[in-house]
């Protein structure tokens, strides 16, 4: 239902980013997307509508497409950061249909990005009062526990989101919950989960990163770099995926492959924070 992206898994400290890595393909609701045109009026304000007004060229005349419709447009902006119009867009949504679960999802992300945890997980949990076996909800819900320190709570919700032998993206909560198990450090449990999410998406790079990540970590550096050299070999390469690359290479004392990564390094990022512990020889 909501859609991801399998952009960089290490690019952002907070949770939009995130967020966008982990939400699975599919949610997005049947309303203004693909129906072309400006979503902005005269006045470059967001489009807005309620029961019979028009919202892009559309007319809503039954509740449950408007809250849909509503409901999409509070999560495009919500991608695009502008959480305000994000929130007014929700609130339209449930006031078309205060029994539409997916509106409280997208306000459980929200309050989530502006780190309103009481608010967020309300949104949730009534979500999942109204839609208890969503994939979706749950695996955001997992999400959420995760970051706000209740990581053994966050794995059960992925597993619960799994259930569905329907849902379009399960690699995305396998991954979820071994970003989750590393963190209370069960370096087991999360190799299973990332190897399972390698398993149901073997192009995916965020998942290529995490195990390469974990087997850096356990000084398992053949393994490191199968992984790692997958996603540079098949991926533009980032400055993530180069910096591991190098350090493998340095634990290895392969010192010719350790500059080459270096040269790259410098050659496309050097801005990035990678390049800056290069510099500075902070390596770990």
């Amino acid at each position: 239902m909501l859609h991801g992206s399998q952009a960089a898994i290490f690019a952002r400290p907070l949770l939009r980013a995130a967020l966008l890595v982990l939400m699975s393909a599919g949610l997005l609701l049947a309303g203004c997307a693909g129906s072309g045109g400006s979503t902005k009026d005269n006045a470059g304000n967001g489009p807005r509508g309620e029961r019979g007004v028009s919202l892009e060229g559309r007319a809503f005349g039954d509740p449950l497409e408007s809250a849909k419709a509503h409901t999409e447009l509070a999560f495009g902006y919500f991608q695009r950061g502008q959480m305000a119009v994000a929130l007014d867009e929700v609130a339209i949504a449930l006031r078309s249909r205060p029994d539409y679960f997916q509106a409280y999802n997208v306000l459980g992300l929200i309050q989530m990005d502006l780190s309103q945890n009481t608010p967020a997980e309300e949104a949730f949990r009534k979500a999942l009062s109204i839609a208890p076996n969503d994939s979706d909800t749950l695996n955001n819900y997992g999400w959420f526990l995760c970051q706000t320190r209740r990581e053994r709570e966050s794995i059960p919700q992925f597993l619960a989101a799994l259930k569905n032998p329907l849902y379009a993206t399960p690699a995305k909560p396998y991954m979820n919950a071994g970003v989750c198990a590393e963190k209370i450090g069960d370096s087991a449990a999360a190799e299973e989960y990332y190897r399972k999410a390698f398993a149901l998406e073997p192009g995916n790079p965020s998942v290529m990163m995490r195990l390469g990540d974990l087997y850096y970590k356990r000084n398992e550096f053949d393994k490191a770099r199968f992984y790692v050299e997958r996603v540079n070999k098949n991926f533009d390469p980032s400055a993530g995926s180069l910096w591991l690359a190098l350090r493998i290479e340095r634990k290895t004392g392969n010192q010719p492959s350790e500059s080459s990564y270096a040269a790259q390094l410098r050659r496309r990022y050097p801005d990035s924070p990678e390049y800056q512990r290069l510099q500075q020889g902070q390596f770990e």
